[in-house]
């Protein structure tokens, strides 16, 4: 064993021997507060109007019996902690007088109930309910007194609001801040202001889902179509922009938490199936223009069951759903082209529309066992099996597809225990999660492609994609695999404080294996020749690198936060955290000699006017650390101006650490293995000098064979290589908020408002720079700022290289205003409004990963960033009448930001710049949606019952377009398709109509 390696494990048993020793510590001190998914019920007691020291105050689940007690203080003070969500009684004894209380309380909630017996009118006094002979209903109480930027989505709302996929992440959008994206291929992900998918978490019962390798967020939302989690799994959840407490981990946007369903006293279960198809659904723009419109099928099922094991003590819950789809793809040509413009071979490709299978299976368990009124055990499990036909439609044709398939297995075993004054809470879980890529068709691809417009008589231009066929030549195998225990100790004997630590310790398996193209891709020029490729890119195996990347990642977490009352109007949120994570395939990776060889012996890049030192990104394999600076301070306030959380201010300022996505730390490694050519054919319109990369073709090219001999007759000619630099940080973003929540009378009834300034920003994404270098050691040539790369000149031996660093930014100044009457059985009706108003900008175009223009983005300017709207109101309604309920959800949004490359100014030199383009340009291209559902249930009269209902989507037939030129135009001629749409894409769904058949019993 290296002596690097000997130095890392010492580490390692000091940091986990530390933060278990400050979890025991804190354990003696004082501690307090709410697991992620439980609640917290605080406040204060009163008898006669004085503080009731001797107050013994009981809160008893009514569905599951589940019963925890507490001691009052001397001050009359109480606090009941690690309640799961749901409805409770809640009774105090004090003096021989009892009073009782009904409250529901929602997951993650710290709320305040003040209690009194004796008259006070606080709580109702009299003798306790017969929990077994009525059905309890109760008000949800308000948590006001939070730092936390957070919105709840109730089990009524997921039940009722109308959607198209039962995806119960599509209702995090009715908050602040957050987007639901559905992509043109079905595909779902959720993001919150302009970092990507990868800076969300979900954590569900507590235990976060992070897909360590894909950039989804979590696991099961990477370009796929499924749903991470089984609705009819998920009682309710909670999302957090910002201000989460220090007990959230891997995160650097919204987190969101969840809470599943359990099982109750009574045996209940509920089946539903939805279906839709073509023909109640409303022709697309080509289809309405001629094109046929495909057959399509959507179909949702799926069954739940729960009850008693032992009544009052153990209780079980299974769930099941599967999605079955098939959905119509179109073929749009690039540069919109029409497809009569097309070579006549593609014609019928373009022209025929295909459909793209995908089926998945969801399956979930939950057993909870009470041993005794201290203690608490839940076993659960989730399974998740899906596979699809995938990157069809747009530029691909139906042979350029991939077929994906997914699998996903967790398992968490759960004990808290409860005591008079403490809380401790563990987890030890399982996770064991596939994702597989291949092509549908094993041939060689066929990429079409024209010249950009303005260099149509250049030699060598720039050129636009308009279609794809023949094989996609996507292949991949990636996956995580491990264990974690983590432990939260909550103390709550110090009057005023509500104290919580934290340890969480994970040893996980990744890998990574990625061979991209798997088939040889040919690229032609249409103005030229369709039948003699101007290039081809192609891979072949490749010395110095493994076929595919393991690492066994070890990831320490500790926390510690404390909520500490200092008034009874003022509370103030302190905590911090740090997070660990060992990557040895990253830290042990040694660049390969040649490789070394050759960077030392490029003159270009041993220049004196080179921006950068070669030697930080040429790893020995000991000369590589894990990033241990991921302090993370959290603070928040909030004050009550009235005492009577009617009208609260709060704030907050922290840092989050998310975590570098495993896939692309795997570059440099994966991509020794399977090296990447790029072969350049001297044709019309395309010359080149003859070189080793530079050839006559030859028909026998479009034999892999013959490439993959001659790229062993000359290994590493052309290929690109991926280096890290060494002292690589993890990305993070600083988060800021202020402002107000009130609960106001309205209409008869509380409604609830909070108005929210938010500032974050974003740092440390990774970003791969071209590293090759002119012969005066510059990146472009002189007076040249954008483009005009080193192209031209490769590593000797080799091609392009790619240096690993951090780079990418995001910055964000937004309002957050939310108005909510909720719903509540007795008025029968509830409504919400949210809008969010984004400043959004990022340094990189989509926080892309490449840049093949600048150097570096040291002096690149922001832009506003792509795909985020200026505007955004999402308003729902659910109202109960004759028997029936009507749902409603409408989403409007201005433009998304749209950028490109804008070349107003002419070529050259250097007069072309990423540009981020004004809405106003776009103003076609704003989203408007509404969708309504309505549902009758029949009660039987026996203990089933019987419901039938019907969504519509889109009800106005939105026509919510994609394609748009934003090419602003060469030489201040402006392009005159700039900022109009200029193809038939739509976001789907046109209208249409879903009917579903349920029964509960």
């Amino acid at each position: 064993m290296k002596h690097a390696n000997t130095n890392t494990i010492r580490l390692n048993r000091k940091l986990l021997s530390c933060a278990l020793a400050s979890c025991l510590l804190m354990g003696a001190a004082p501690a307090v507060l709410a697991q992620s998914t439980s609640a917290t019920l605080r406040g204060q007691v009163s008898a006669d109007s004085a503080p009731a020291s001797d107050a013994q105050v009981t809160a008893t689940n009514v569905a599951t019996g589940l019963t925890r007690s507490v001691q009052a203080s001397p001050s009359g003070s109480y606090s009941l902690v690690g309640l799961p969500p749901g409805t409770y009684r809640i009774e105090v004894t004090s003096g021989g007088q009892t009073a009782v209380e009904n409250v529901t309380l929602q997951v993650g909630q710290t709320a305040t109930l003040n209690l009194g017996v004796g008259g006070l009118p606080a709580a109702a006094t009299g003798e306790a309910t017969d929990l077994q002979t009525v059905t309890v209903t109760a008000p949800v109480l308000i948590e006001a007194n939070t730092s936390e930027i957070a919105t709840y989505v109730s089990n009524r709302q997921i039940e009722a609001l109308p959607q198209a996929s039962r995806n119960f992440l599509a209702f995090a959008d009715i908050v602040p801040g957050v987007v639901f994206n559905t992509g043109t291929d079905g595909s779902t992900s959720l993001r919150s202001g302009p970092q990507q998918a990868g800076g969300v978490n979900v954590f569900i019962d507590g235990v976060g889902q992070k897909d360590y390798v894909l950039k989804g967020g979590i696991s099961g939302q990477d370009s796929s179509r499924g749903n991470p989690f089984p609705q009819l799994g998920i009682a309710e959840y909670k999302v957090i922009t910002s201000n989460y407490k220090a007990e959230f981990d891997q995160l650097s946007s919204a987190a969101i938490v969840a809470v599943t369903q359990s099982g109750t006293n009574e045996f209940r279960g509920d089946f539903f199936w939805d279906k839709s198809s073509d023909e109640w659904t409303a022709k697309s723009i080509r289809e309405e223009k001629g094109d046929p419109q495909p057959e399509s099928k959507t179909e949702q099922y799926g069954v739940s069951f729960g009850g008693p094991i032992v009544q009052d003590r153990m209780h079980f819950f299974l769930a099941y759903e599967a999605k079955e789809f098939e959905s119509p793809r179109t073929v749009t040509p690039g540069r919109n082209f029409r497809i009569d413009q097309l070579p006549a071979a593609l014609q019928p490709l373009a022209r025929n529309t295909t459909s793209a299978p995908f089926k998945e299976d969801l399956f979930f368990g939950k057993l909870s066992w009470t041993p005794g009124d201290n203690h608490l055990v839940e076993l659960t499990g989730k399974y998740r099996d899906e596979d699809e036909l995938t990157n069809i439609g747009g530029v691909n044709t139906a042979p350029y597809g991939t077929l994906k398939v997914g699998e996903e297995t967790r398992v968490d075993l759960r004990y808290q225990y409860s005591a008079m004054d403490w809380l401790n809470d563990a987890h030890i879980t399982f996770e064991d999660i596939t994702f597989g890529v291949t092509p549908a068709t094993l041939a060689n691809g066929f990429n079409l492609l024209i010249p950009r417009q303005g260099q149509e008589t250049r030699d060598n231009p720039d050129m636009d994609l308009i279609i794809n066929a023949g094989g996609g030549g996507d292949r991949q195998l990636k996956g995580q695999k491990g264990v974690s225990v983590q432990n939260d100790f909550t103390w709550f004997g110090f009057e005023g404080h509500a104290i919580k630590a934290g340890v969480k310790y994970k040893v996980i398996d990744i890998n990574a294996y990625e061979q991209q193209p798997f088939t040889p891709q040919f690229r032609y020029d249409l103005l030229r020749s369709t039948t003699v490729p101007y290039e081809v890119f192609f891979t072949a195996s490749g010395s110095g690198g493994p076929i595919g990347v393991e690492s066994r990642n070890k990831q320490l977490g500790v926390y510690v936060q404390d909520d500490w009352q200092v008034t009874d109007r003022l509370l103030l949120n302190l905590g911090v955290r740090w997070d660990y994570e060992q990557t040895p395939s990253v830290e042990d990776h040694v660049t390969p000699p040649g490789l070394v060889s050759a960077l030392r012996n490029f003159p270009n890049i041993n220049n004196a006017n080179v921006d950068y030192d070669y030697n930080d990104f040429i790893s020995t394999g000991s000369n590589r650390d894990s990033f241990k600076e991921a302090f993370q301070p959290r603070l928040g306030f909030s004050y009550d101006l009235t005492g009577e959380q009617r009208h609260v201010i709060f704030g907050g300022a922290g840092r989050a650490y998310n975590r570098n996505q495993f896939d692309y730390l795997s570059f440099e490694r994966y991509r020794l293995a399977f090296q990447r050519y790029t072969y350049r054919f001297n044709t019309p319109g395309h010359p080149c000098q003859p070189s080793v990369t530079c050839l006559q073709f030859n028909p026998s090219f479009f034999d892999p064979a013959t490439l993959s001999a001659l790229a062993a007759a000359n290994p590493n000619a052309g290929s690109e290589v991926f280096l890290l630099r060494n002292d690589i940080k993890t990305p993070y973003s600083d988060q800021f908020s202020l402002g107000i929540r009130n609960t106001f009378p309205l209409l008869g009834h509380d409604w609830n408002s909070s108005f929210t300034l938010q500032h974050i920003l974003s740092h440390d994404g990774i970003l791969f720079a071209i590293g090759n270098r002119r012969p005066d050691g510059a990146y472009a040539p002189p007076g040249v700022t954008f483009g005009s790369g080193p192209f031209g000149f490769p590593l000797p031996g080799f091609g392009l290289f790619f240096l690993g660093d951090n780079a990418v930014e995001t910055r964000l100044n937004s309002v957050l205003v939310s108005l909510d009457k909720p719903y509540t059985s007795d008025s029968g009706w509830g409504v919400t409004f949210a809008y969010t108003y984004n400043d959004a900008k990022e340094n990189r175009s989509n926080s892309d990963i490449f840049t093949f223009d600048y150097p570096n983005l040291d002096n690149v300017g922001f832009i506003g960033a792509t795909g985020i709207s200026k505007h955004r109101l999402v308003a729902t309604g659910i109202a109960d009448f004759f028997g029936m309920t009507l749902s409603s959800k409408l989403t409007l949004a201005s433009p998304p930001g749209n950028t490109n490359l804008d070349c107003f100014e002419g070529f050259d030199p250097g007069a072309c710049n990423n540009a981020g383009f004004n809405t106003y340009y776009f103003d076609e291209q704003k989203f408007r949606q509404l969708d309504l559902a309505l549902q009758k249930e029949w009660d039987t009269g026996t203990d089933l019952r019987f419901r039938v209902r019907g969504d519509v989507l889109n009800v106005t037939n939105e026509r919510n377009y994609t394609d748009f030129g934003n090419f602003r135009g060469v030489g201040r001629v402006q392009n005159p398709d700039f900022g109009r749409r200029t193809g038939d894409g739509i976001l789907l769904p046109t209208r249409t109509f879903k009917l579903s058949f349920g029964i509960s019993w």
